[in-house]
């Protein structure tokens, strides 16, 4: 008999395992992978994801407050807002191990909500809050059931390092005041940076505050690389504690948390004024992008350490729910936690049963303990988010794209500035457009290249990669490396012309090597009619060499392959050439194609 404590099951030898069988996933069980978890779940994990579940709850407690406090609502609701989530996402998540609750990269975009439109009310920000997960919950459950979990990949990955540096710095800036001991009335980050120098230079710094701030997030950076000893827990608890033994609140004016109001949350319809409603909206599709994206990443980490199969639209469900569950549970937007996560896979975590003993246990403290944690610094709260915060912020792979790709290093810098500048909603709609106009430009100039033959390197290649490479006279070879669509027709059209006024002879044929071409639309269509018109005036044939089904499939539609003629596709580049010198009076010979 083997005492060796059963992992997770792994697949067999080049096989990826799936977290249920084919028979689960018919029907509307394939909605609730917590219920097929819990169908094959092994009594033997059970004490695993127990253990793991109580260890996270240390986490859970503290980090829970600093969010909400950073997000502009009280920090009870930030517990409020880890309970529910962590209960609905463990029946709908297909993720394993994931951790969902509040999250620093969420909480600027919140606060730019919240922070004008509650008038420092907290029973109106928590509503402006809690429908913005309401808003974001049904949008990920939409997308989800239509399938468009991809959407998360639309974003380049230097756009997202921009702006998840500029939600860092946003986050870090919105903290400074906390840390220092003062507050601000400003809500953009540029002013708020210039508050913060006026306030410091006015000499409203509370030094203890400062000092007790600064004293956790040392102990948060000495205790960040143990897998043994949680350094949150150690920094938030040793905080609350020397605050309530020298009673700092009493003596050096240090805020504190105070006691959290008894009992769980309650449902409740987040009602919000017509007015707000476009700046809910917004910031509530906002953060629907942004959780997803984080969730979709780190989800498909643990699915590769778990070696199973994590469906992207179920997980946008298990977001959508999680958030939606948060909303009308008087809690506020939730994303994945790439900081929670991997405490519960250090404890031993084996399932989301660990999340369920962590949120219950939570439960349990509001229930038995609220007065837990009311000599808790605001200092110390604000230290835990800069801690986040400053990890959160991407250099090394930053200066590897700086040494490999300029332009992208440049634009994941000017996300970084707009997040900064304009603050976490604009800065968003920036990304998104930046990555738009990334993609039109990336297709709208692509590279393009006339083609000869070289001997050292055998058959046609780019003439000007390989300056040796001989042309056959009367014929240009003209490869594009596109899709052909509205954007860059004209372009084609013009690099085409460019190619034949080049050539060293009389051209009499032109083929476009049309392998990397994957589509044709009605405006490019159009276009090759007007490039054939314009070479046959000129006694020059057009043709094609590679072209891959499916479009030709398209210009039969279009009717090109009646209008140019079928025998003028060519299967390859070499019986375009063989076909032109059968043709032909040239004096040309390769070793290949030669005529016959």
């Amino acid at each position: 008999m083997s005492n060796r404590t059963p992992e997770a099951p792994r697949p067999e030898a080049g096989r990826i395992a799936h977290p249920s069988s084919a028979a689960d996933q018919r029907g509307w069980s394939r909605w609730l992978p917590g219920l097929q978890t819990l169908r094959h779940y092994p009594a033997a994990w059970l004490r695993h994801d127990i253990a793991a579940g109580l260890v996270l709850t240390t986490v859970l407690v503290p980090v829970g407050i600093a969010y909400a406090v950073a997000s502009g609502v009280p920090g009870i609701y930030g517990l409020y807002a880890t309970i529910v989530p962590l209960l609905a996402y463990a029946l709908f998540g297909p993720s394993r191990i994931l951790v969902l609750g509040p999250d620093s990269s969420l909480a600027a975009v919140i606060l730019a909500v919240v922070l004008p439109l509650s008038g420092g009310d907290p029973r109106r920000a928590i509503a402006l809050a809690a429908m913005m997960a309401v808003v974001s919950g049904l949008v990920c459950i939409v997308a989800g059931l239509a399938r468009l979990g991809f959407i998360a990949e639309l974003l380049s990955k230097p756009i997202r390092y921009g702006y998840m540096n500029g939600i860092a710095l946003t986050v870090l800036i919105s903290q400074l005041p906390k840390l220092l001991g003062f507050s601000i009335d400003s809500d953009a980050p540029l002013q708020n940076v210039a508050a913060i120098v006026r306030s410091v230079l006015d000499g409203r710094v509370n030094w203890t505050t400062f000092t007790v701030g600064v004293a956790t997030l040392a102990v948060i950076f000495l205790l960040k690389g143990s897998k043994r000893v949680p350094g949150i827990l150690v920094a938030v608890v040793g905080a609350n504690v020397v605050v309530d033994a020298l009673e700092l609140a009493a003596r050096a004016g240090v805020s504190v948390l105070g006691s959290l109001p008894q009992g769980l949350p309650a449902f409740a319809i987040p009602w919000i004024t017509r007015t707000d409603i476009i700046p809910v909206l917004i910031g509530g599709t906002a953060i629907a992008m942004v959780s997803f994206a984080d969730t979709s990443v780190l989800s498909r980490v643990y699915a590769a350490k778990t070696r199973t199969h994590v469906d992207p639209n179920q997980e946008m469900v298990g977001l959508g729910v999680a958030n939606l569950a948060a909303g009308l549970f008087q809690g506020f937007p939730i994303s994945s936690s790439a900081s929670r996560t991997p405490v519960a896979e250090a404890a031993g975590a084996r399932t989301q049963l660990s999340g369920v003993v962590g949120a219950l246990t939570v439960a349990l403290l509001l229930e038995l303990a609220p007065d837990l944690l009311k000599n808790l610094p605001i200092s110390a709260l604000a230290a835990v988010v800069i801690a986040a915060a400053i990890g959160m912020i991407e250099f090394a792979d930053l200066r590897r794209i700086y040494r490999i790709q300029r332009w992208e290093f440049w634009l994941a810098i000017a996300c970084t500035v707009g997040v900064t500048v304009l603050g976490a909603i604009p800065g968003i709609g920036l990304a998104i457009v930046i990555a738009i106009i990334e993609f039109l430009w990336a297709g709208w100039r692509p590279h393009s290249a006339v083609l000869g033959y070289t001997d050292s390197v055998k058959g046609y290649h780019d003439i000007e990669r390989h300056p040796e490479a001989r042309l056959i006279p009367g014929l240009v070879l003209f490869r594009w490396d596109a899709p052909l669509f509205f954007a860059n027709a004209e372009w084609f059209h013009d690099q085409v012309l460019a190619a034949v006024a080049s050539s060293p002879t009389p051209v009499r044929w032109v083929v476009v090597a049309a392998e990397p071409v994957t589509g044709v639309d009605v405006t490019s269509a159009d276009m090759l009619v007007e490039l054939d018109d314009v070479l046959h005036e000129a006694g020059i044939k057009l043709c094609f060499a590679e072209m891959k089904g499916p479009v030709k499939d398209k210009l039969k539609r279009f009717g090109l392959f009646a209008l140019l003629g079928e025998h003028f596709f060519f299967p390859a580049i070499g019986s375009a050439v063989s076909s032109y010198l059968k043709t032909h009076d040239v004096d040309w010979s390769d070793g290949e194609d030669r005529r016959q």
